[in-house]
């Protein structure tokens, strides 16, 4: 899939995003939903973060992929999820139509 990037204002809690494109006359809708992940909830938040990272996606929604996982400060991680389905229709959404 080729990407291209748009900037999501950061704001507070998660964020539901849906997206439509429409190439070559063709559209195309995706959801992602990004959700900030704090350290504080980790079960061990001095431990190593990619392990506090891993603790807190075991408990996600099954329904949703990681698409991002974004830069991390010091308080939190901001991960960014595609939902299942929409990851199934943009593995090839553009193909061409027979005619």
């Amino acid at each position: 899939m080729t990407h291209i990037a748009i900037p999501i204002p950061l704001g507070p809690g998660k964020q539901d995003i849906n997206i439509e494109v429409t190439v070559n006359n063709q559209k195309q809708s995706l959801h992602y939903k990004v959700e900030l992940f704090y350290w504080d909830e980790c079960q061990n938040p001095q431990g190593h973060r990619a392990d506090c990272i891993s603790e807190m996606l075991a408990k996600h929604d099954p329904n949703w992929t990681v698409y991002y996982i974004g830069a991390p400060t010091d308080t939190f991680v901001p991960i960014t999820f595609i939902e299942k389905g929409s990851r199934k229709r943009s593995e090839n959404p553009f193909s061409l139509k027979e005619q």
